[in-house]
């Protein structure tokens, strides 16, 4: 593996109106899977993004030839689940079209350690193949957790794979990707929205070294953050 050099900075955009963030992180998102050569771009879960995949659901979109579409992490539930964030994606992927061999879901049908062995053999596929992953989405948790890399034992068990099984502090199962797979992707974008995230995300803007989320791509070439006006206020 290569990893990026560890960025410079962590470049911020500002948006006072939830709807310009949703409508930027939608053209941004159109511009990596439509346009280029082919390549990857990894999808948040949550809900943060997902108005920005209902813009671009909306119409029909020309994927690039041979993008691929990965997830930073999955809840391990039924792909049929609402909680699954490959469920909550695939209006999405209808617009792109995508055959079903360019989609990288996680196996929840596996069992959950051989869901995470069978998606980081899918993600190594990836690296082998020398298909570069140009945009990674990233959420921010309240709690400064990204992907599903909630605590320092996650980032531990992380060490040297490009996912792992994790226990969310929810109860749930899921599998996440890990720093050592972020440091591939060209570049990292940050969504974040809420003003129960002010915290985190001042934490992250100034590179807390004891914030998970900064701990997760501290070693990624390109960090950006792109945050809606209820997030940055008490920056104000």
């Amino acid at each position: 593996m290569n990893p990026g050099t560890p960025a410079a900075d962590v470049r911020v955009r500002r948006f006072e109106l939830r709807r310009d963030l949703d409508a930027a992180l939608a053209e941004r998102l159109r511009g990596a899977a439509t346009r280029g050569a082919p390549g990857a771009v990894m999808l948040a879960g949550g809900t943060t993004p997902q108005p920005a995949f209902a813009l671009l659901a909306a119409h029909p979109l020309r994927a690039a030839p041979g993008l691929h579409v990965l997830y930073s992490d999955e809840r391990y539930v039924p792909s049929t689940s609402d909680a699954s964030n490959y469920h909550l994606s695939l209006p999405l992927l209808a617009a792109l079209g995508l055959p079903a061999r360019q989609v990288l879901r996680v196996q929840t049908e596996l069992p959950l350690e051989a869901a995470a062995q069978a998606y980081e053999e899918r993600l190594q596929s990836l690296l082998s193949e020398q298909l570069p992953v140009r945009l990674g989405i990233l959420g921010l948790g309240a709690d400064g957790h990204t992907a599903s890399l909630f605590k320092p034992a996650d980032l531990a068990a992380a060490r040297g794979r490009l996912a792992v099984a994790v226990q969310r502090p929810d109860g749930r199962a899921a599998v996440s990707v890990t720093p050592e797979w972020l440091a591939q992707i060209a570049e990292i974008l940050f969504v974040v929205a809420g003003a129960d995230k002010r915290s985190a995300l001042a934490r992250l803007a100034a590179r807390d070294p004891t914030l998970i989320a900064w701990q997760a791509v501290e070693r990624c070439a390109r960090v950006e953050v792109w945050a809606d006006g209820a997030a940055w206020e008490a920056r104000d």
